[in-house]
């Protein structure tokens, strides 16, 4: 007998953890996570800083202030920060003199503090005369200032022609004792000579960063652009009035921003400027975010200090780029191993290798989303921006969690080596007793040759005590519904036909009117599609399952016998295969099956006390199935395939099915949130409210891509068109997006090969038949959570095949969107080129995003390539090799 007289008890909680197994996994993978972080932090020997340097660039700003408009710094937080600097640097050079910046020789003069005070100039005449004003009278004022700049890269900006800076700097020589000049970049002062000849010095901008040198190998060019300069202006001293690194920002060439290159460039040419006795201001002391909203990433992180006045690295010793790394490291180790440790504990058969590369896995995703934290501590972010980084971060977690259970999937699935309910379906014994089994046939605008086999078939089961109850409803044609209620009256008195013309609540309705029509002393009730020819023995194998009074439904997979002709179909067979073969095989084993409109079998008392079917909800039977296991009652998933039906005939069918499925499972989440997600409410298993949320979780993970889509091409459009005030997304953000993709076609391929029979090519036929979806599927998610209700959408079968421009109609959507990235692709590559690793990187997780639409254009056009037709629906034979039946 196949009865099960007592299922599976359910495993307590953490009850493996003590497996040795599991213990030297997480042990190993987590050493190996430490030493990780620790061979990325390793200090980095660079030469000594000299007590002092030669002079810094001061602007004060504090946090919240801007150099362009509102409140500038005041008074005390000015002379607050020169006490910080005097200890550095005997030396100061500034910027403007407009509002408490002209403050600024004054507070330095108690400080014995001597000031090269430079004047803002830009387009504008009437602000450019009155700080020419205040700069004549500052000098003239003030002991401690013993230069004057007049306007900085005003000629690079093309703010100032070279002849107006000459005649400003000629204005101001006239009324003041001090020597004037001009601060430009130093090829500025090569292409422009006459700046060179009417300054009585030459103040130079060396920034080797902004040229893509290394941090190594720039202060050899920082020498010898010195050195050019100077031999274009032989007896002119020389002030490099910049010379610096930053801390953060974009890749430029081979320039790297990064806290361990600004101290190793600048503690290096500490040492040789002091050695060749240079005049020289480091940009800058502190760093000045506000200044990125012009002039990209880098140019808030000059600073030798911090926007909250620290010191980014020590003077003298080796510098780590993340001093606090091992608090990080720590914490993000222990995390994993927690999660692992849940994790693994819940299996402990798994074996060795297959808990290595779990727990190997979690510490990759959980160090990746640590890293993008750490990151983010470190940078100046306004309120918007940090909202913006905030729902950002929050999505990686969302992916994390998925990360994380989609691995520990694959290593149940591949290497786990005890299953504890696998059911074996076997007919009871001859002279049990066979409860009434009432079947129910809900149809809508059927073929009714369609449906008349599917009958056929049913009439051949070998159980003798079943009815069959066909319930048409809204099909307005007699054409349609006639013939098949002719037919079941041909067919005797086992099978009943309602006709219902137009009525509410769609297929549920319908079998919720059947359940009122069912017999009185009918035990079960099954439901299948009105195209699946059912096995002969579906009920003579499935029935006795109810023996156990625990069981509340059973359920077989869907399978399908129109695969063999249409390249099209068989796509679609293997992607629907690795569901049925693999994922409810694994979600059995917690007693968390999704429940399918098809080849299902309910104790009627269970769905009396139910209340039928949920009309309000286009997925009506995944609803029924959650809703019975929170009422108590045990489910049994047998994969043995007992009946097969058909697939959609073309793209359009294919996605509005899956569009269906999506938008059904937001509205059962919405519905049963508290049961999902409340750990107080008991009403499910901590297993099977794992798996309904993990299982519907990649489809909230394509509606969170489709919000990532829509914020690239947004970052896009700022990288092509305002290319100097939008940066590239930190490295760390865009690695995890290329990491889930790979790693969602690792576990695919991982799963189809231990658990679905077939070769290489089917496995990529189905992936790229899954990434084909994914569009429609993010849609689906996101109307479900705008959308309080949905239409119920039939999935056509049976169709003819559309022509090839009727294919590239069904994806127009798809097409434009491809387009846009594609476009996005371009204009990066050509605004930014491959100059940068970040570039590059982009670029390439553009492309990662259009492939989904890639394979969406060429999946509907598969589909619309002409074919003969896929099989005559009268054979009930499969036409591809049968999937291993795992009973």
């Amino acid at each position: 007998m196949n009865a099960i007289s007592r299922i599976t008890p359910r495993p307590k909680p953490l009850a493996g953890l003590r497996h040795p197994g599991t213990l030297l996994a997480l042990a190993l993978v987590g050493a190996v996570h430490l030493a990780a972080w620790w061979g990325l932090n390793r200090p980095v020997a660079l030469p000594d800083a000299p007590a002092q340097i030669a002079g810094l660039a001061f602007a004060p700003y504090q946090r919240g202030q801007t150099g362009e408009r509102g409140p500038g710094p005041t008074e005390a937080q000015i002379e607050d920060d020169l006490h910080r600097i005097a200890p550095l640097t005997r030396r100061i050079r500034t910027y403007g003199v407009d509002g408490s910046l002209g403050r600024i020789p004054a507070l330095a003069a108690g400080l014995d503090l001597r000031v090269t005070l430079g004047a803002w100039l830009d387009t504008r005449a009437t602000h450019n005369a009155a700080e020419l004003r205040r700069l004549v009278a500052i000098a003239r004022a003030s002991r401690n200032v013993d230069r004057v700049l007049v306007g900085n890269e005003a000629v690079l900006r093309r703010d100032q022609t070279p002849a107006q800076i000459i005649a400003a700097m000629d204005l101001v020589r006239r009324q003041i004792r001090q020597p004037v000049s001009t601060a430009e970049p130093w090829h500025v002062w090569l292409d422009h000579p006459e700046l060179g000849r009417a300054a009585d010095f030459i103040t130079i901008h060396l920034l080797p960063y902004w040229e893509g040198l290394s941090a190594e190998d720039a202060n050899r060019r920082v020498m010898a652009n010195l050195d050019r300069v100077r031999a274009a202006f032989p007896g002119k001293p020389i002030v490099i009035g910049e010379v610096g690194w930053p801390s953060d920002g974009r890749d430029i060439g081979a320039a790297r921003a990064s806290i361990v290159n600004q101290a190793g460039f600048l503690r290096r040419f500490f040492v040789e400027a002091q050695a060749r006795g240079l005049d020289y201001f480091v940009m800058e002391a502190f760093d000045q975010p506000w200044k990125t909203a012009f002039e990209g990433r880098a140019a808030g992180y000059w600073g030798m200090f911090d926007l909250d006045r620290a010191p980014k690295w020590p003077r003298a010793g080796a510098v780590s780029e993340t001093p606090g790394w091992m608090g990080w490291a720590a914490g993000s180790t222990l995390l994993a191993l927690l999660v692992g440790a849940v994790f693994l504990a819940q299996r402990p058969d798994i074996r060795l290798v297959g808990k290595v590369i779990f727990a190997g896995l979690v510490q990759g995703f959980v160090a990746s989303i640590a890293l993008v934290i750490l990151a983010m501590s470190d940078t100046y972010l306004s309120t918007t921006a940090a909202a913006v980084w905030a729902l950002l971060i929050a999505g990686q977690g969302l992916l994390l969690l998925l990360l994380v259970g989609d691995s520990f999937d694959l290593a149940e699935t591949v290497f786990g080596t005890r299953w504890k309910r696998r059911f074996a379906a076997l007919p009871a014994a001859p002279g049990t007793r066979q409860p009434k089994v009432s079947l129910h046939l809900a149809i809508c605008n059927e073929p009714p040759e369609m449906v008349a086999q599917t009958l056929n078939a049913l009439a051949a089961l070998d159980y003798a005590n079943f009815e069959v109850l066909v319930i048409d409803n809204n099909t307005m044609d007699p054409r349609l519904w006639e013939p098949v209620e002719q037919h079941c009256a041909r067919l005797g008195p086992k099978f009943r036909f309602f006709h219902l013309g137009k009525y509410p609540g769609f297929k549920a309705g319908a079998l919720n009117f059947a359940l009122r029509a069912t017999a009185a002393h009918a035990e079960i009730i099954g439901v299948l599609d009105s195209d699946y020819l059912a096995a002969p023995d579906w009920l003579a194998r499935m029935v006795p399952f109810f023996q156990n009074p625990e069981v509340g439904f059973t359920q077989s997979p869907q399978d399908y016998r129109d695969a063999g002709p249409s390249a099209f179909k068989r796509m679609m067979f293997w992607e629907y295969a690795g569901f049925f073969r693999a994922g409810m095989v694994t979600r059995n084993e917690r007693d968390a099956i999704i429940q399918h409109g098809t080849m299902t079998l309910i104790r009627a008392s269970a769905l009396r006390d139910a209340k039928g079917w949920a009309e309000w909800t286009i997925c009506e039977d995944s609803e029924l199935g959650l809703r019975l296991m929170r009422a108590g009652w045990r489910a049994v998933y047998v994969p043995a395939s007992m009946g097969r039906g058909v697939m959609p005939d073309d793209f359009a069918a294919y996605r509005k099915q899956r569009f269906r499925w999506a938008q059904g499972a937001v509205q059962i989440v919405k519905f049963h949130a508290e049961a999902l997600f409340n750990p107080f409410d008991r009403s499910l298993t901590t297993g099977q409210r794992w798996h309904f949320v993990m299982g519907w979780m990649p489809w909230f993970g394509d509606a969170l891509g489709l919000a990532f889509l829509a914020g690239s091409l947004a970052w896009s459009a700022g990288l092509v068109f305002a290319p100097v005030r939008t940066d590239f997304p930190i490295l760390l953000f865009m690695l995890p997006s290329l990491g889930l993709f790979a790693f969602k076609l690792v576990q695919l391929w991982m799963l189809y090969a231990a658990r679905v029979e077939c070769g290489p090519l089917d496995r990529l036929g189905a992936a790229i038949g899954g990434l084909a979806l994914t569009h429609t599927i993010g849609k689906a998610v996101w109307m479900g959570l705008t959308h309080r209700r949905a239409a119920f959408l039939r999935t056509p079968k049976m169709a003819d095949a559309p022509a090839l421009v009727q294919g590239v109609l069904m994806v127009r959507e798809e097409a434009l969107v491809l387009l846009a990235l594609w476009a996005a692709i371009a204009g990066v590559a050509w605004r930014h080129g491959g100059a940068t690793s970040e570039a590059v990187l982009w670029c390439v997780v553009l492309g990662v995003q259009s492939i989904p639409y890639v394979s969406a254009i060429g999946v509907s056009l598969l589909a619309a390539m002409p074919a003969r037709r896929a099989l005559e629906v009268a054979s009930p034979a499969p036409v591809v090799a049968r999937v291993r039946e795992m009973a």
